[in-house]
């Protein structure tokens, strides 16, 4: 499969692709550090830059698939809800120009799931209804990437479209048994996903112990590392308890007390003299240390906001993906996950598309 990805961000797409064989023909973004990150990465692959200025695009190589999330901003419950009256969510409708231009097989289309009732419907009625006068049978269908192998409620609605077929677009978004109403085969339960939040996120402390000596031991040996991980409200300084991140986003990047805190703490077992009387009538040997009996403290505490190689496993990328020269700032960082798809979700989509092929 050869695709062309707009709105490219990071490219979660690539990422989730490259096992599947899928190669990217082009790349199209504007913003400066995650066309830093797509150049480092893809140094081969072309950024044709800004999206409306597609009619000039010129590729040499047929286009099997397009893939982008076009702004969601326009569409977010949180935002102004201007939908295709804001430039940016006019590029909903400059997507559409783009399939009309190389006619690929396939479609793959993400946003926020506040698009669905954007302007009462409309708006993502009017994209649903493009991709059918340009002849592309569609399914839609809300995912969460927490279902998916993440620690992050991440709720975003994809559009699959196939030329001429929209029963191959839904067997892509539906599994067989999801259809009579059983979606097992794409989530996980609730349990499982918080389990993995912790050490998934955090990993294993460095705790001391006898001599100063580091190690990563269980608490079966007497030592065990505890993290917990707190939403963060800096408006009126709440801190909420969370066992499943809440959703990546761009203003993670804007810094002060957007980013959710994560607190760690390392439990020590030792052996502890039991406590003794001053009783002169007993022997001096009987006011010293006559058992030793189990103790447990904490060795130490820290408090801190989630990490940058965190938000990249949050949204599936490799550790350090977004790390890609000295001193790389750490706003622009957090902005471009937070813009970005979550990888596994993406992977999924890529393998049933595969699958069908």
């Amino acid at each position: 499969m050869k695709y062309l990805s707009v709105c490219s961000g990071v490219e979660a797409a690539t990422v989730a692709w490259h096992d599947l064989g899928f190669n990217p023909v082009a790349f199209s973004e504007i913003e400066k550090f995650p066309s830093e990150v797509l150049a480092h990465h893809y140094p081969n692959v072309p950024n044709l830059g800004d999206m409306t200025k597609y009619k000039e695009w010129n590729l040499n190589e047929s286009i099997d698939l397009i893939v982008g999330g076009t702004p969601c901003q326009s569409f977010s419950v949180a935002g102004l809800r201007k939908g295709l009256e804001d430039p940016r969510g006019n590029l909903m409708l400059t997507y559409v120009g783009i399939l009309d231009k190389f006619r690929p097989k396939w479609c793959v289309w993400e946003n926020v799931s506040g698009v669905l009732s954007s302007n009462g419907g409309r708006d993502f009625g009017s994209f649903l209804g493009a991709l059918v006068e340009l002849g592309y049978g569609f399914a839609y269908r809300v995912l969460d990437a927490q279902n998916f192998g993440v620690a992050q409620r991440r709720r975003r609605v994809f559009v699959v479209g196939c030329f001429g077929d929209w029963e191959s677009a839904a067997k892509v978004l539906f599994e067989s048994e999801s259809l009579s109403g059983n979606t097992k085969s794409s989530r996980k339960t609730r349990q499982e996903t918080s389990n993995s939040f912790i050490p998934r996120v955090v990993g294993t402390l460095d705790t001391e112990c006898g001599g100063g000596r580091k190690s990563h031991q269980s608490a079966m040996s007497g030592h065990q590392a505890v993290i917990q991980a707190y939403e963060n409200h800096g408006t009126d300084s709440r801190v909420k308890e969370i066992d499943v991140s809440p959703t990546v986003t761009a203003r993670w990047g804007t810094g002060g007390n957007n980013v959710p805190l994560a607190q760690s703490y390392s439990l020590q077992s030792v052996l502890a003299p039991t406590l003794t009387t001053n009783d002169p009538s007993r022997s001096p040997q009987a006011s010293e240390v006559t058992q030793q009996v189990n103790a447990v403290y904490q060795s130490s505490m820290a408090v801190r906001r989630l990490t940058e190689v965190e938000c990249e496993r949050l949204q599936g990328f490799p550790d350090n993906y977004t790390n890609i020269k000295e001193n790389c700032p750490s706003g622009a960082r957090y902005k471009a996950l937070g813009n970005s798809m979550a990888v596994p979700v993406m992977k999924w989509i890529g393998r049933r598309i595969q699958e069908i092929e």
